[in-house]
């Protein structure tokens, strides 16, 4: 791909709103700079939902362009105030916009002290369903909560360990959605997340969570009030209800299962680890992924060259039934990813007063690292607007820290290559001698600039047996 702009060195030197040098201390967003940023880029992320996502805003949103808007916006301030950190003066929580390359990496990889991702916002947020997952974790528990989780999830392996079983299961789950939505001539959102909870709930607790809509439903409520963070009070009948849901399935330990996994891979209970809690985060962190993936189908259905590589690719790695990479397909999710990040804001928490070029941040400051933006920066990125799956074969994108579409660092998702695997197994099995369209009322031009928000929920496919060579 060709390589994004250069980013501007961070220096000590000050900008203030009217662009000229205020001295060496770190920039401050003015108090009208300030209220745009969360009335145009902020206040639009927390709306739609930032652990339960609210369709209806979502929507709102995509009508009203404010992913446009709040990217010029923060072109706008970059050019005022630098790369960053530029303090955000929020009363009562100390917050500091992160702009550059270097600042990105250097937040996300030095940690978890003295920047940890257990921020004051996530720890109220996440507590109402996971209150000791490794995600708001501190010390001698993160490491064992992480060590667990990452066993589990065999982070780091593009094939599960049990990707014959997480294989079939996928593909099945597909080929029963794929063949109804032949029958009918299209499929939407409703139908696609009901094949896809019931994958998810194969996978990680067994086929005999399959049916088992009452155990997530009650997720989906609980991380609603976590959407409320700590101006929700806590449901612990709730969460019990969960828990003891979670509990049932992990006793059946059922062959090829995660479940089955959690009991090879006993958790230190010493620290109050306990697999239902660490399960929590693992089934909040597969919902976005539905999304990613039918967002990636679009990419698909739009992009024949793409669409026709990915088939080749399949049909060269060997029998469907068997556990494939397919590369072209997880650098299209990649790119589902990078285009319409499912999480538009890295959040991470100073634990000590930290040194910048130009000045100091202290202890407890929140660095918000805005990801839709920098994903999507058309002065800084040739790709901001257009799908690039070659800068995810060539790992180009990898060596490139404005991309986080996973996090980075310490906390990288340790779930990110099982959701690839599944996702792009998803993908081959619907395209698998069947042609999708994009139906209305999303749709959009490859010739064109992509559109920077695409609402996943909206989505509508046509889907028919393919022809004779169509690809």
């Amino acid at each position: 791909m060709p390589a994004p702009t250069q980013n501007r060195t961070e220096t000590s030197t000050t900008t203030g709103p009217s662009g000229t040098a205020t001295g060496t201390a770190l920039p401050v967003l003015s108090r009208a700079d300030t209220a745009r940023l969360l009335g145009t880029a902020l206040g639009p992320i927390v709306a739609q939902g930032v652990i339960a996502r609210r369709p209806r805003i979502v929507a709102a949103a995509g009508r009203l362009g404010t992913d446009d808007r709040s990217v010029r916006l923060l072109q706008t301030l970059r050019d005022r105030y630098g790369d960053g950190p530029v303090q955000v003066p929020i009363p009562g929580r100390p917050s500091a916009l992160v702009l550059g390359a270097d600042g990105v990496r250097r937040v996300l990889e030095d940690g978890p002290e003295p920047f940890t991702p257990a921020s004051w916002e996530k720890r109220g947020a996440l507590g109402h369903f996971q209150p000791h997952g490794v995600l708001v974790s501190h010390g001698a528990a993160r490491a064992e909560r992480r060590r667990f989780t990452e066993a589990v999830l065999d982070t780091g392996s593009p094939l599960h360990a049990q990707a014959d079983h997480i294989n079939a299961v996928a593909r099945q789950e597909t080929e029963l959605l794929r063949d109804d939505a032949a029958r009918s001539g299209a499929f939407d959102w409703d139908a696609f997340v009901v094949a896809w909870w019931r994958i998810v709930r194969r996978i990680v607790l067994g086929n005999g969570a399959r049916e088992d809509h009452e155990l997530t439903d009650t997720l989906t409520r609980l991380r609603r009030r976590g959407n409320w963070s700590h101006l929700a009070p806590r449901s612990e009948h709730l969460r019990e209800r969960f828990a003891s849901g979670v509990r049932a399935h992990l006793r059946r330990a059922e062959q090829g299962s995660l479940a089955a996994r959690i009991a090879q891979t006993a958790p230190d209970p010493d620290d109050g680890t306990t697999p239902e809690d660490q399960i929590g985060h693992w089934l909040f962190a597969w919902d976005p992924g539905a999304a990613v993936t039918l967002r990636a189908l679009a990419l698909l259905a739009t992009h024949p060259e793409v669409r026709g590589r990915a088939r080749a690719e399949a049909a060269a790695e060997g029998p469907a039934d068997r556990p494939r990479e397919l590369s072209v397909l997880r650098a299209a999710v990649l790119e589902s990813t990078r285009l319409w990040p499912t999480t538009p804001l890295l959040i991470r928490e100073s634990t000590a007063d930290t040194t910048w070029p130009g000045g100091k941040l202290p202890a407890g400051t929140s660095l918000l690292v805005p990801t839709w933006f920098l994903h999507r920066d058309d002065r800084r990125r040739e790709d901001a607007d257009r799908l690039d799956v070659q800068q995810w074969l060539d790992g180009s994108a990898r060596d490139d820290w404005m991309l986080t579409p996973f996090s980075g660092g310490h906390a990288a998702c340790p779930g990110q290559e099982l959701v690839l695997f599944v996702a792009s197994t998803v993908l081959a099995t619907l395209l698998e001698d069947h042609h999708a369209v994009l139906l209305p009322p999303e749709s959009f031009d490859a010739a064109r600039p992509l559109p920077r928000g695409l609402n996943p929920y909206a989505l509508r496919f046509g889907l028919a047996r393919s022809a004779a060579g169509r690809v």
